[in-house]
C-alpha cells in the first residue's frame, strides 16, 4: 500500500462531512481516524508531529485537492540524490 493511502481515502470519502464540520480548517488524519481539527497548517503539523513522531499522518486544508506533481527526472532515475564522489575525499 503506497503512503498515506487509507489516510487519502479516508480525506476523500468525508469531504463532504469535513466541509460541513470544519470549513478553513487544517486537518490531521491518521490511518482512519480524525485527529482533530486546526486553525492553520504549522498547527496540525505540530499536533500531529506531537502525537505520531516520525510516523507519517496527512495534515490538509479541508476543501484542498490533491495537487499530484510529477518530476520526469526522477521517476526515470535521472537524477540521483546522492551521486558517487570522484574526488577521492573521506568524511
Amino acid at each position: 500500500m503506497k503512503t498515506l493511502e487509507l489516510e487519502r481515502r479516508y480525506y476523500t470519502n468525508n469531504l463532504s462531512r469535513l466541509m460541513k464540520d470544519f470549513p478553513g480548517k487544517v486537518v490531521v488524519i491518521k490511518g482512519e481516524s480524525l485527529i482533530g481539527a486546526y486553525d492553520d497548517i504549522d498547527q496540525a503539523l505540530s499536533a500531529g508531529a506531537s502525537k505520531f513522531g516520525l510516523d507519517s499522518f496527512l495534515a490538509r486544508p479541508v476543501g484542498q485537492t490533491e495537487e499530484v506533481v510529477t518530476i520526469p527526472a526522477l521517476t526515470l532515475g535521472l537524477l540521483n540524490a546522492n551521486p558517487p564522489r570522484t574526488d577521492n575525499r573521506t568524511e
